[in-house]
């Protein structure tokens, strides 16, 4: 089969290594960012010679003579209200999840034990019956440790991720002042501190775990790898009630914003005078920002593990090749250096001079980091794996150069030029979204509707024709290689979708803290040309968690010792047809959700214009903390039916339908979920961008359509609103169902293989 080139001892050095750098990488990020005070004195370096990235500059308010101290002040103030309503949500969130983590990890415990009996006697290897491996009861431990272990560093990716943000957001307004390449980088600095620090961190944490597992399984790699699969458990657990919650919380607050605000008031988005404002600006930074952490998080996690489950069946694996099962992180220590260098495009290497250059700076950005993260796999896969392996009941596979596939045609070429063309209102379907709310809100939302679905075609073939080479080169472990080589610039990645809500939040403290109209523009700048790349970002969650959802179905069928699975048979086509309906009731619930908060939403912000004297002409300030009281109630009691479903739908399938069932159930949601949530996705984002290309009037067609408060900016602000909880909520969370549904059955496979079917054992 051939050994591999990196020895193993250097295998050992290098991720950690590589992990560490990522995190001293983000801390410096940090530092230039704090620079930027929040206190009205000058800098102390401002007597120094102007530098492309320095904070000397005249602000444009001493150039205009209009030099007012207390505006930083306001946004000092205004940046605590966000930061304080959003560690308060999450603290609140995460006492209830806490709840839960527990009683699932109880839950793992119990299941896993009963396999054999909590017998502590060792067992034959499920791969090789000539061998013993360690009992059930040790994986039923290590697993619930694992399990813990992922869900707390998901919940600190999502909490850090929030604090960065929240702490960099006014500070990207003040910037403005100075410039919007100024701006620019302090916004992408931020985004990529959260990055840097996601990616190393859950890099660390999976090798130090597999590790101190490995001085109790020693040679039982087969018992190691299926106990790491918690880690990825704990990791997606976590994000779909970071999702979910964050979700409804955001939407709710946006849609009540809008409609009372800007279609019954008029007053323009993030008026202060709005009781909304804050609560919205808060749910930037619980959805967009910790949620969306925990999620890339959790598909960093379940890649990783699918990987590594399928190679501890296969010949390097049964062999103890350290270096080539290592692989999997390997490739994501690569990424963290590439990302590193690619990184100091955007803020070192090149200098953002005019709003034109922002967008074409994020695509570099992308673009940069795929073409080395290609050359980096080449190199990895040829140092660290065989020439050529077995996979158990797959037969012998060639090297996985399956990863550069999955890096370009799925990632980039697909994601990225599909999503942006159906998204961006620079190309033809937004415009004619945009121009269908001539004749009102019901052709804007059919518009909309058409465009999403039609969205769905390229993506799907672009999926399809990964799986196919994938396999071909390397049957399962090649299809979870080939999503982590999507997911191995998630630090990129990660920058660029956080740069977007902090730049988001940026325009509304410009906005509220009453700052000129050129700042405003230039925030606004920023904020446009994050909302393409967040939608790009959507498309990279969604496309890799269908390939990581097919590797950890297939590693699901090994371990379940299904031979087949034939939809012919009535048990699998039953859980077709039902895994096919369960993101269709998922999307309901979630949309249902956002509906019953946004209703409670906008009848307290009428409420507050109606009965508050002066509050229309701003002569008193509104009840923020309601506004916000009522988000965080609403998403915290609404979030918990939603998860209820996606984490008992296994166990019940599973326990009381047996596997060939839930294989079924696990098919049906991937293929209907992976379509629902890229036409969701894509139908919010080209609402939202056809609303901005009215708002905008940057061409003749887009004034004829305008200005604001107009007729047609009207219908377009409606569809934004229904667009919104289908590409904040419902889309983003779907791709976590799959994900999800998935690991956990593959987790609970040993106690289903086992006990499971009892309705059909009793009739």
């Amino acid at each position: 089969m051939g050994a591999t080139l990196l020895p193993e001892l250097a295998t050992e050095v290098v991720i950690p290594v590589c992990a560490v750098i990522g995190i001293a990488f983000s801390l410096v990020q940090w530092i230039l960012v704090s620079r930027v005070s929040l206190t009205t004195e000058r800098n102390a370096a401002s007597s120094a010679p102007n530098n492309k990235n320095g904070f000397n500059d005249y602000l444009i308010e001493e150039e205009e003579g209009v030099n007012d101290h207390n505006v930083v002040a306001k946004c000092a103030d205004i940046q605590n209200a966000i930061s304080e309503g959003a560690t308060s949500f999450l603290f609140t969130e995460y006492q209830y999840v806490g709840v839960f983590m527990v009683a699932f990890a109880i839950l793992i415990f119990l299941f896993l034990g009963s396999v054999e009996g909590f017998s502590t006697k060792s067992r034959a290897c499920t791969y090789d019956a000539q061998k013993l491996c360690k009992p059930a009861l040790a994986t039923a431990i290590f697993s619930t440790v694992s399990f813990v272990l992922g869900a707390i560093t998901s919940v600190l990716s999502g909490y850090l991720g929030m604090k960065i943000a929240t702490y960099a957001n006014a500070r990207t307004t003040l910037e403005a002042r100075k410039g919007v390449g100024k701006a620019f980088i302090v916004a992408f600095r931020s985004g990529a501190v959260m990055g840097f620090l996601l990616a190393a961190n859950g890099l660390l944490v999976l090798y130090i775990t597999i590790n101190l597992f490995k001085i109790y399984y020693g040679d039982d790699w087969e018992g190691l790898f299926e106990a790491i699969t918690g880690y990825g458990l704990g990791g997606s657990s976590m994000a779909l009630f970071g999702r979910v919650g964050g979700g409804i919380y955001t939407k709710a607050a946006d849609v009540g914003a809008d409609l009372v605000g800007k279609v019954e008031r008029n007053i323009p988005e993030d008026d202060p005078r709005n009781p909304a404002v804050i609560a919205d600006n808060v749910g930037d930074n619980v959805g967009d920002i910790a949620g969306m952490g925990s999620d890339l998080f959790g598909s960093y996690a379940e890649s990783s593990c699918a990987a590594l489950v399928v190679a501890s069946i296969s010949s390097f694996g049964i062999n103890h090749d350290f270096t080539a099962m290592s692989y999997p992180l390997l490739i994501s220590s690569m990424g963290i250096v590439v990302c590193l260098i690619t990184t100091l495009f955007a803020t070192d290497f090149f200098e953002i001079k005019a709003v034109k250059e922002i967008e074409p700076a994020l695509k570099k950005q992308l673009i940069i980091s795929t073409i080395l993260m290609t050359v980096g796999i080449a190199i990895i896969s040829w140092i660290a794996l065989p020439s050529s392996f077995t996979i158990f009941n797959f037969g012998s596979q060639k090297v996985a150069v399956v990863l550069v596939c999955g890096c370009w045609s799925v990632g980039w070429t697909c994601y990225g030029f599909v999503t942006e063309y159906y998204t961006s209102n620079a190309y033809s379907p937004v415009q004619d979204v945009a121009d269908s709310c001539r004749t009102g809100a019901a052709t804007n939302v059919i518009f909309g509707l058409a465009l999403g679905y039609k969205s769905v075609i390229i993506p799907i073939f672009a999926i399809a024709l990964s799986i196919f080479v994938s396999f071909s080169f390397a049957a399962m472990y090649g299809i979870a290689v080939a999503a982590l080589g999507m997911l191995s610039t998630i630090a990129t990645g990660l920058a660029i979708d956080a740069y977007g809500p902090i730049s988001d939040n940026a325009g509304g403290i410009a906005e509220m803290a009453g700052m000129s109209h050129r700042i405003r523009e230039r925030t606004d700048a920023l904020d446009a040309a994050g909302n393409t790349t967040a939608a790009i970002g959507k498309g990279f969650a969604i496309g890799s968690a269908a390939l990581v959802s097919l590797a950890l179905f297939g590693a699901f069928v090994s371990r379940a010792a299904i031979s087949t699975v034939d939809v012919l048979t009535p048990k699998v086509f039953i859980g077709l047809i039902v895994g096919a309906m369960l993101p269709y009731w998922f999307s309901a619930m979630t949309m249902k959700s956002v509906g019953s908060a946004a209703l409670k939403m906008v009848e307290e912000v009428r409420r507050q214009f109606n009965t508050i004297p002066g509050l229309m002409e701003g002569l008193v300030k509104p009840d923020y903390a309601t506004c916000v009281k009522i988000s965080t109630d609403a998403s915290i009691k609404e979030m918990i039916p939603p998860g209820a479903l996606v984490m008992l739908t296994p166990l019940i399938v599973g326990t009381f339908f047996g596997v060939e069932t839930l294989s079924g159930v696990l098919a049906g949601s991937l293929v209907s979920g992976v379509q629902i949530a890229i036409s969701a996705s894509n139908t919010g984002g080209a609402w939202d961008n056809a609303k901005k290309y009215i708002e905008a009037g940057a061409s003749e067609h887009a004034i004829t359509l305008g200005p604001k408060g107009s007729d047609p900016h009207k219908a377009a602000v409606i569809g934004d609103t229904i667009g919104d909880p289908l590409k904040d909520t419902s889309g983003p969370s779907l791709n976590i169902l799959i994900k999800l549904m998935a690991v956990e059955s593959l987790v609970f496979a040993p106690f289903f293989a086992t006990h499971g079917g009892l309705l059909f054992k009793i009739f």
